[in-house]
């Protein structure tokens, strides 16, 4: 650690901060309301700054036809972390009264900087090699090695704080005149505290090694196409066109220092050009409503390796779909489009009846109910002393729909006790339905507090 005193005992007569709240400041130093100067705190070591990381090597692009090819496409090397300052030294007075009627506490050290971290070294490039003969390619001659990471930086010491000359003390204090009964005093015991040391900075962790580069082969003369395999579009850049999806498939191997000259560095595994995958992506809609109310609703597409077109639906949009392979065309038929927000615009209607004959009644305000699915949970609690709660899921045969109103028929639930049932009983009722369309699902709550009576 940095901060030590000049000798031991100057170490022992180090004087103490006062940390009433009576201090001000004056040109950076501490001074109490007395106007003797004390000490202060040591400043903080500053952090250290992390290492940059190592550039990647550079990609490039060889036809092999058996002529001496040699490349150097390694990556570079990530800069060292700097070094986090030392904490500064407390300022430590030696003199100091040992009347001083409050508790005091020395100065503490400056904590240590924290070390910056080293650069990860930068990623060998990429070598992309087309070809007749793979015989050629013993020819060509690759370092494409990861750079080297750079080496943390050491955490600056923390520096030692001030030591109290003594630890405590007694001052007495005398109210009244000397002699006389109105007279007292008493002691009183006061303590001076050791500054803290300053903790010291925790060192950078060293950088990471680069990957080596990768090895793609194709084998002929003809450049690949770009991939195109994702796009993000809403319905109505879809309506009545359709958009191609592409992207080249590979085959991954091992082996691919083998199959180059000897002495080359490239990653062990490689991928090999297999075939070009093309696929037409169209929406057809059917859904009652316009598409342009859609306007804002967005789907992502996704070719995969099996040649399949992957839909991710809008997150606030639930719908009922369908697909449809006709050759390369994938048509993505829309039968209905529901917002989220309609799923839940459940109200709750008629609470009626008594024992067998109970029935509780909820409306679908917004009319999806023939396209949604709807199951239902009850909760059924009688409010009487005991309390008594039966929960069930309420099977289908007790479940009427007459188009977007639900009548739930609770007294026929084998669970509810027919006292549960009776004319003139206080009841809360909770109801969860549970609406789902494809692979979309969410609950919604209803409740009543209520008295069964007769309709």
């Amino acid at each position: 650690m940095n901060g030590l005193p000049a000798s031991a005992s100057e170490f022992d007569t180090i004087l103490c901060l006062e940390k009433s709240g009576k201090i001000a400041r004056d040109s950076g130093r501490d001074r109490d309301y007395k106007g003797r100067y004390y000490n202060r705190d040591g400043s903080d070591g500053r952090d250290g700054r992390s290492g940059r990381n190592g550039r990647s090597g550079r990609d490039a692009t060889v036809f092999a036809d058996g002529s001496p090819v040699s490349l150097d496409l390694s990556g570079r090397d990530g800069e060292d972390g700097e070094d986090g300052e030392d904490g500064d030294r407390p300022r430590c007075r030696r003199r100091y009264s040992n009347k001083v009627k409050r508790n005091i506490h020395a100065a503490d050290g400056g904590k240590g900087g924290d070390a910056g971290s080293g650069g990860n070294g930068g990623s060998g490039g990429l070598l992309t090699v087309y070809y007749s003969n793979i015989a050629d390619l013993k020819s060509i001659l690759v370092r494409s090695q990861g750079g080297e990471g750079g080496r943390g930086g050491r955490g600056g010491d923390g520096a030692i704080g001030c030591r109290c000359r003594r630890r405590s003390w007694t001052v007495k204090s005398c109210k009244g005149k000397k002699g006389t009964d109105n007279y007292k005093c008493k002691k009183r015991k006061y303590r001076c505290y050791q500054g803290s040391d300053g903790r010291d900075g925790y060192d950078g962790k060293d950088g990471k090694q680069g990957n080596n580069g990768f090895l793609s082969l194709v084998k002929g003369k003809q450049q690949l196409k770009a991939d195109n395999p994702q796009a993000e579009l809403s319905f109505v850049e879809l309506n009545g066109k359709s958009i191609r999806l592409s992207k080249n498939r590979w085959i991954s191997r091992n082996g691919a220092a083998s199959l180059l000259a000897p002495g080359s560095i490239i990653a062990d595994k490689y991928r090999e050009f297999d075939k070009r995958i093309e696929r037409d992506f169209q929406v057809v809609w059917r859904e009652k409503q316009p598409i342009n109310n859609f306007s804002k609703a967005k789907i992502k597409l996704n070719l995969n390796n099996d040649g399949k077109i992957e839909v991710d639906s809008p997150q606030k949009l639930w719908l009922d779909i369908s697909k449809n392979q006709e050759n390369d065309l994938t048509k993505l038929v829309v039968n209905h489009a529901i917002p989220e927000k309609e799923v839940t615009e459940l109200k709750p209607a008629d609470f009626v009846g008594s024992g067998e004959n109970l029935t509780v009644s909820i409306v679908d305000l917004a009319g999806r109910s023939d396209i949604i699915k709807t199951r239902f949970k009850v909760e059924y609690e009688v409010r009487d002393d005991n309390g008594d709660e039966y929960e069930a899921d309420i099977p289908p045969e007790l479940v009427t729909k007459d188009y977007n109103r639900f009548t739930l028929a609770l007294g026929k639930l084998p669970i509810i006790p027919k006292q549960g049932l009776e004319v003139g009983t206080k009841v809360r009722i909770k109801v969860t339905a549970i609406r789902s369309l494809g692979n979309r699902s969410k609950t919604q709550t209803i409740t009543w507090k209520a008295l069964v009576r007769e309709r």
